[in-house]
């Protein structure tokens, strides 16, 4: 018989559309890969608040009845509300969260394990009356208004750390470019983009160095953490791929990932370790860095996403 599995995505704020995205990747690989064991059905919370099941409004309180397991990828406060209803979830965790929100707080906790995070500067999405201050700039046409809002603020950033600069949405939203700038005009364009897009970005320095990406599973090949080694044709030392493993596994931990997490380090020719980005919703593309990284492991990504599951189902 069939699982249900419920993928829980929606809600306010500005994931809302990374969520949806998201979301729809998992029905739709565990329909195509998984469909004989796993039924999912699309839970969407919309900005109201509203919860629909398959399409249909629904009281939560119903829920329970209607699924066996959630896989959530919109917030990760939604786990309180299945807790409450003692539905077993695949979640981010609040704390994981909130680091992922919030670079100082994640700067100081990534201290505890000797992990450096890029400097970096977040740009809420442009607001008119908010972000003009000068009553006499609000006269100006709507081009001239948001050029000189990304001059103030590149002038801001600029006064930090200099170039060159990364620029990204923090969503990572597919529409708008991530932008290597490496001078002024460059990064005014760059912040242009984010405005042009309606956009919260980022801009980070910089780092050369070697990169690539470990992703970690809870559980797996019983292990408590089982670590994925790299890829092939990575050009890190024998040293330098056992400090990340054990780095992948320490920050599975100490971020509070539970199921799954991807780590992007960089190591400087110096030998200092930078968390790039972190994600603990795996990528089930065709292609991806995941699925490539299983291959070379002698696993399959059905196989990784099945274990999440059941593993979660058996908690």
């Amino acid at each position: 018989m069939q699982k249900r599995v419920g993928i829980l995505r929606g809600g306010a704020g500005e994931h809302y559309h990374a969520s949806l995205r998201k979301g729809g990747e998992v029905i739709s690989y565990l329909s195509e890969n998984l469909g004989e064991k796993y039924k999912p059905l699309d839970i969407f919370v919309d900005k109201e608040g509203v919860w629909h099941l398959a399409g249909w409004p629904i009281k939560l309180s119903d829920l329970m009845h209607r699924v066996d397991i959630v896989w959530n990828v919109a917030h990760a406060n939604f786990s309180h509300s299945l807790d409450s209803l003692a539905i077993p979830h695949v979640s981010s965790a609040p704390f994981f969260s909130a680091l992922k929100e919030s670079k100082e707080l994640l700067r100081e906790h990534m201290k505890k394990v000797g992990v450096a995070l890029p400097r970096s500067i977040v740009l809420p999405s442009y607001q008119k009356d908010f972000d003009l201050p000068s009553p006499r700039l609000r006269q100006g046409t709507a081009a001239q208004q948001k050029k000189e809002y990304a001059i103030r603020k590149a002038k801001e950033i600029h006064e930090k750390f200099g170039a060159p600069w990364i620029v990204k949405s923090i969503t990572l939203d597919k529409n708008m470019g991530i932008h290597l700038a490496k001078t002024f005009s460059e990064l005014v364009s760059a912040i242009e983009d984010g405005v042009a897009h309606e956009q919260s970005i980022i801009v980070e320095e910089f780092i050369t160095g070697k990169v690539d990406a470990l992703h970690t599973v809870s559980g797996f090949r019983d292990e408590d953490v089982y670590v994925f080694p790299l890829g092939q044709g990575n050009i890190f030392s024998d040293a330098e791929k056992e400090k990340l493993s054990v780095l992948a596994r320490d920050l599975h931990q100490h971020l509070s990932a539970g199921h799954y997490l991807k780590c992007d380090f960089l190591i400087t020719p110096r030998g200092k370790v930078y968390l790039l980005e972190f994600e603990n919703t795996p990528d089930l593309r065709e292609g991806s860095h995941l699925s490539t990284v299983c291959g070379h492991a002698g696993a399959k990504l059905p196989e990784v996403v099945e274990h999440m599951l059941e593993r979660t189902l058996n908690l």
